[in-house]
């Protein structure tokens, strides 16, 4: 059942996505020995640290080796384990895709493959480890669940679902520290998302989002409030599968849908939001992300202005789309 909370603010502290994830697979790890983690020389920035002084038996260590990696994920799923891989995301997406494909999806083992540095969160670093194709990589592997986390709290619910859920995962992460959106007892299911905003009968268009842009777009609602447009706002942890029932039902109740993410804005949820719509209900889609281009670098803030991703960014386009 997907969530309704009007008007959704910051309702608390700032936290590292990085050290949340790591937390909260390591609590559920306590609690399910199946639970093993895969490091590929980057572990402990994923969270890991303190989970492998305690169990070093579920702490495989490979090296700089994601393909490698993915293989000895896929063996330990053979045997009943619960294999979590958490490395930099273009690396265990983009270098690693055909492991991925074939000893994950073709297999249908039950592993979590985690991407963490996701989007242009390593912004410095440059298009080489930039994951802006993550999305459309990822859910053209059949049978595979792509999730987003919006927040703190999302991040630890997804995980939970994740390692609940049979078969393979693929969940991306930020790097820099994110607001609390929603509260800890806020209901999280994959495949559903969250009703985060809506004005009635007065909504000029739906915004759609995924991952932490979220907060971008509730601060752009707030804009474009101001200037009496009126944003429905729906929040997805879930890439794929697609919450259709929400997205129809905000096209057919506001006839615009604006789709927003911190990925390319070719083959993602743009892309899944308008193939959707495009054979059950055809309304004006606009599409936010970032152009097919290697992408730039700087501080990560920079680059979200620059590529329209912040508030202001973002209340401009919808602004726009509205008027035309």
């Amino acid at each position: 059942m997907s969530v309704h909370m009007a008007k959704t603010k910051t309702i608390g502290e700032w936290k590292d996505p990085r050290k949340e994830f790591g937390k909260a697979v390591s609590e559920i790890a306590e609690e399910n020995g199946d639970i093993v983690v895969i490091s590929t020389d980057s572990g402990f920035s994923s969270g890991f640290k303190d989970f492998a002084a305690r169990h070093p038996e579920r702490y495989v260590e490979c090296g700089i080796m994601e393909q490698g990696a993915t293989g000895i994920a896929a063996g330990l799923a053979c045997v009943g384990k619960i294999p979590v891989f958490c490395a930099i995301a273009p690396f265990v997406t983009c270098r690693n895709f055909e492991m991925f494909r074939n000893d994950l999806g073709y297999m249908r083992q039950n592993v979590k493959i985690v991407g963490r540095n996701g989007g242009f969160t390593y912004s410095d670093l440059g298009a080489t480890h930039h994951s802006l194709e993550d999305f459309a990589i990822t859910r053209m592997i059949p049978g595979v669940t792509v999730l987003c986390p919006q927040d703190p709290t999302e991040i630890r619910q997804a995980c939970k679902a994740m390692l609940e859920l049979e078969g393979p995962v693929y969940m991306r992460i930020g790097n820099p520290k994110i607001p609390v959106l929603f509260p800890e007892e806020s209901p999280f299911a994959i495949g559903k998302g969250r009703l985060l905003r809506q004005e009635g009968g007065k909504d000029s268009a739906t915004i759609v989002s995924t991952g932490t842009v979220t907060a971008e777009v509730l601060k752009a609602a707030e804009l474009l409030e101001k200037k009496g447009i009126f944003a429905r706002v729906i929040g997805l942890g879930t890439v794929w599968p697609l919450d259709e029932e929400l997205i129809l039902t905000a096209a057919a109740e506001t006839g615009r849908i604006v789709t927003v993410e911190e990925h390319y804005v070719r083959g993602g949820l743009g892309s899944l939001v308008a193939e959707l719509l495009s054979e059950k209900l055809p309304v004006r889609v606009k599409r936010i992300g970032v152009p097919l281009e290697y992408a730039t670098s700087g501080p990560y803030e920079d680059l979200l202005r620059y590529y329209g991703l912040d508030a202001e960014g973002i209340a401009g386009a919808v602004e726009k789309f509205c008027g035309e």
